[in-house]
C-alpha cells in the first residue's frame, strides 16, 4: 500500500529523535528563507546587480517552493515518507551549495529554485506528516513544529550579520551542510501514517459539492492569512514611519511583530489540547482584526502590530488537522493550501502596494482589517459547512 496518509497505522510515525530533527529541519528551512534579504548587498557586489534583479532570488526560492509543494504530493503515492524527506534535504543541500559558489548570476538563480523545490519539499512532508502523526496531539506538534521555522527565520539575519553581507556564501554553505546532516536523520520516520478520521461533531459532507466548497473555504482563509501575515511584515515599518515613528523605532516593531509569532504559536501548544481548532482560529480571526483596528491609533499601533502577531500565529498549523479531519478523502487537499499560502505570501504586498497608492500609507491598517475579517468570515463559514451533515 501506499506510505502516504491513507495508511492504516502501524506504530509511531515519528521517533523521538526524529521528530526533534524535524524541528531542527524547520528551522533549516526558516533560516534559508530568511538569508536571501540581508544577503542582498553581497549579492549586489558579487554580481553587480540592481535591487531588483537581486530580488530575485527570493522570488526564485518561493517558485521553487511552490512547485515543490505540487511534486512532492504529487509522489508521495510512489515513495516513501523518508524517501520524500531525504530528496527534499538532498535538494536543498545542493540548492545551498549551489548558491553559495555560483560562479555568475544565472546559475545562482538555478541554485535558489532547486534549493525551493527541496524548501517546498520539507514544508509540506513535514506538515502532513505531523498533521497526522500524534494523534490528538498534533495540533499541539504542529505549532511546535511552525515554532520552530520562526527561530530560523531570526537566526538567518543574525548569521548574515555575522559573517557580514560579503560572507553570504558561508551562511547558505552552513545551510547546505545542515541539510546534508538532516538527511542521515530520516530512519526514524515510519513508513505508514495513520488515516485522519473524520471528526463527529464536524463531519465533512460526502458530496464532491460539500467537498469543493470547504476545499475553497480552506484556501481562502489560508490566502487570506498569509496576505494580512506578509502584509503587515511588509508594510508595517512604512506605516510607523509615516505616523511620526522613527526608523529603528519602527524597525524594531516589526522584528517583534515576527519574534511574537514565534511565540505565540508556543504559547498555544496548551490551548489545543483544550480547545477544538475551529473555535481557535475563530479566537484567532476576530483578535487579528481588533488589533489592526487598534493600529489605527498611532500611539498604540506598534503594540497593536504585536498583538496580530500573536493572534496569526495559529492560523497556520492549526488549521491543518482542522483539514485533513474535514476532507479526510481529499488526499491533495494540504498540498492546495500549503502552495497557496507561498503563493499569497509573494502576491499580497504588491497588491496591497496598488490599495496603499490609491488611499495613501494611513490606510494600511484598514487595508489589512478588510482581508482579516474577510478570514473572520471564512473561518465562520467553514464551520457551518463541515458541521452541516452532522446537524
Amino acid at each position: 500500500m501506499s506510505s502516504t496518509l491513507t495508511q492504516s497505522a502501524a506504530g509511531r510515525l515519528f521517533s523521538r529523535p526524529a521528530a526533534a530533527a524535524s524541528c531542527v529541519g524547520f528551522v533549516l528551512i526558516g533560516m534559508l528563507q530568511a538569508l536571501y534579504g540581508p544577503a542582498v548587498p553581497g549579492l549586489r557586489e558579487e554580481y553587480a546587480l540592481s535591487p531588483s534583479g537581486a530580488g530575485l532570488g527570493l522570488s526564485l526560492h518561493f517558485t521553487g517552493g511552490v512547485a515543490g509543494v505540487l511534486a512532492f504530493n504529487a509522489i508521495h503515492s510512489r515513495i516513501s515518507n523518508r524517501a520524500l524527506l531525504a530528496a527534499s534535504y538532498a535538494l536543498m543541500a545542493v540548492g545551498a551549495a549551489g548558491f553559495a559558489l555560483a560562479p555568475n548570476w544565472p546559475l545562482a538563480l538555478a541554485a535558489a529554485f532547486l534549493g525551493g523545490l527541496g524548501f517546498g519539499g520539507i514544508d509540506y512532508g513535514l506538515n502532513q506528516l505531523f498533521a497526522v502523526g500524534f494523534g490528538d496531539r498534533s495540533t499541539a506538534m504542529l505549532n511546535i513544529l511552525n515554532a520552530h521555522f520562526g527561530i530560523g527565520a531570526v537566526l538567518g539575519p543574525a548569521l548574515i550579520a555575522w559573517t557580514g553581507p560579503d560572507g553570504y556564501a558561508y551562511a547558505f554553505g552552513a545551510c547546505a551542510v545542515l541539510s546534508g546532516v538532516l538527511i542521515l536523520c530520516t530512519g526514524g520516520v515510519g513508513t505508514e501514517a495513520p488515516s485522519p478520521s473524520p471528526d463527529k461533531s464536524s463531519a465533512a459532507p460526502a458530496n464532491s459539492l460539500g467537498i469543493s466548497r470547504i476545499l475553497v473555504g480552506f484556501l481562502a482563509l489560508y490566502i487570506l492569512n498569509v496576505a494580512v501575515e506578509a502584509g503587515v511584515g511588509g508594510w508595517e515599518p512604512t506605516h510607523l514611519e509615516t505616523v511620526g515613528y522613527s526608523s529603528a523605532v519602527a524597525a524594531s516593531a516589526t522584528s517583534v511583530y515576527w519574534l511574537m509569532m514565534t511565540v505565540g504559536r508556543f504559547l498555544v501548544v496548551p490551548i489545543t489540547l483544550r480547545y477544538s481548532p475551529e473555535r481557535i482560529l475563530t479566537v484567532c480571526a476576530a483578535g487579528m482584526t481588533a488589533c489592526l483596528l487598534l493600529a489605527l491609533i498611532p500611539g498604540a499601533a506598534p503594540v497593536a502590530y504585536a498583538g496580530v502577531g500573536l493572534f496569526i500565529a495559529p492560523v497556520f498549523p492549526t488549521g491543518l488537522p482542522w483539514l485533513n479531519r474535514a476532507l479526510p478523502e481529499a488526499k491533495r487537499a494540504g498540498a492546495w493550501v500549503i502552495a497557496a499560502s507561498m503563493i499569497g505570501g509573494v502576491a499580497a504586498p504588491p497588491l496591497l502596494g496598488v490599495g496603499i497608492e490609491a488611499s495613501g500609507i494611513r490606510a494600511v491598517p484598514w487595508l489589512l482589517t478588510v482581508l482579516s475579517a474577510a478570514s473572520l468570515l471564512a473561518t465562520v463559514w467553514l464551520i457551518r459547512l463541515t458541521r452541516r451533515s452532522a446537524a
